[in-house]
């Protein structure tokens, strides 16, 4: 790709020639008695304007090719010295020969450009001195170095602080460049996880469906055909009262066995607790309700600021502690249990704890319930935690995010 085209001002275009028209004017009334050499200075100073609208002024885009700008900076500067030579006013051009040599040479071809500037310029402020005596060589030679020395050094600085400046700027772009990435990564993973959330809760809601739906054939379904084959039974034996009563007697147990076991799989898709109260007043009541019926009172505690989450993360914290709660009346004979809910800053955690006779992990992988409560809380992106020992007592603890509960338009 080319290199985009320098900005020069009309000031560095323009300025050369009304300085160059000024050392004209000033020839003219200097040497108008003379008109001979006057000539031959005007053809100089015409060359000098030649010289810089052809390989300058009219073509901008030479002044991007190194070589060609070097050739036009010789042989202005060799023109000028001529002139110098002749007429040492001339010397004064040499500002808009340092200007040129600044900004069309490179490092370090720049160093030896100005420096031919700096003799011509010191040339011309030597034209008073004698050169044919020792002194006057010695004098000359300590101008052109008070010339040449101090340009040298100053293009040597203004050299090195452009370096740095084009340095800062790399590596300003290089950071630049990379807080894009970052942030374009970032914006990927933040969709990705994202994404994955929703594939989880997906995979959580069919998972949840398809253990209904167990659930369903295995109770409600069963359930139903048990009470037409009574009912069927009962029909057939209409003469014998004894049998017949026996058969409804058995139908109504298990018509009232699947209404339990259809509201307990109503409760189970949406949760009563929570129809109308907050999470921790949930877990609260499910805790006092059990203690009821298992006797061992249950201590509940609730930290941090409690706010409403999303349902089905409430709806899996109430499950895991129903769950380890049943797994405290079912095995752990324990005298002492706790519940902690916990509000986080970036979770929300359920423990639960007890003091019973534990198990031991490595041979115990949990039942059905504490597998599906597992796969609920992992659904959620969460996190299920069992620590137990024989004869150590059982603690569990149940952590998913802490997104709140989206608002209702």
């Amino acid at each position: 790709m080319d290199k985009p085209e320098r900005h020069w001002s009309p000031v560095l275009t323009i300025g050369p020639y009304a300085l160059l028209g000024v050392l004209v004017a000033c020839t003219v009334i200097v040497k108008h008695a003379s008109p001979g050499s006057l000539l031959v200075d005007l053809v100089l100073c015409a060359a000098v304007a030649a010289w810089m609208l052809v390989l300058f002024t009219v073509r901008p885009a030479w002044r991007e090719r190194p070589g060609l700008m070097a050739v036009f900076l010789a042989g202005l500067i060799g023109l000028l010295a001529v002139l110098v030579v002749r007429d040492p006013w001339f010397g004064c051009f040499a500002p808009a020969l340092y200007v040129f040599t600044f900004q069309l040479l490179r490092w370090p071809w720049r160093l030896p450009g100005v420096a031919a500037v700096a003799i011509v310029a010191g040339t011309a402020q030597a034209a008073d001195l004698d050169k044919t005596s020792p002194g006057g060589l010695i004098a000359f030679a300590a101008v052109l170095v008070v010339n040449i020395l101090p340009m040298s050094i100053f293009t040597w600085i203004l050299w090195r602080n452009q370096n740095r400046d084009e340095e800062r700027e790399r590596a300003l772009h290089e950071v630049t460049e990379g807080n894009r990435r970052l942030e374009l990564s970032l914006a990927e993973n933040a969709a990705l996880h994202r994404q994955l959330l929703a594939q989880a809760r997906e995979a959580g809601m069919l998972d949840e469906r398809q253990r209904m739906a167990r659930e369903i054939h295995d109770t409600l379904a069963q359930g139903l055909t048990g009470i037409i084959t009574q009912l069927q039974a009962a029909e057939h034996a209409s003469e014998e009262p004894d049998a017949w009563r026996r058969h409804f007697a058995a139908a109504t147990s298990l018509a009232r066995e699947s209404l339990s076991e259809a509201r307990r799989s109503v409760h189970a898709l949406r949760p009563e607790q929570l129809e109308t109260r907050r999470l921790s007043e949930a877990v609260e009541e499910v805790a006092q309700r059990w203690s009821a019926l298992n006797g061992p009172a249950v201590e509940v505690t609730t930290t941090g600021t409690a706010h409403p989450l999303r349902p089905e993360s409430e709806v899996a914290l109430l499950r895991a502690a129903q769950e380890a709660l049943a797994n405290v009346a079912k095995h752990a004979e324990a005298s002492r249990v706790g519940v902690t809910l916990s509000y986080l800053e970036d979770e929300v955690a359920l423990d639960v704890r007890d003091d019973g006779r534990g198990f031991d992990p490595g041979r115990q992988g949990g039942g059905f319930g504490l597998v599906a409560m597992r796969e609920r809380i992992e659904a959620l992106s969460g996190t299920l935690q069992v620590e137990t020992e024989p004869g150590g007592g059982t603690g569990l603890s149940a952590r998913v995010p802490a997104h709140p509960a989206e608002a209702t338009p």
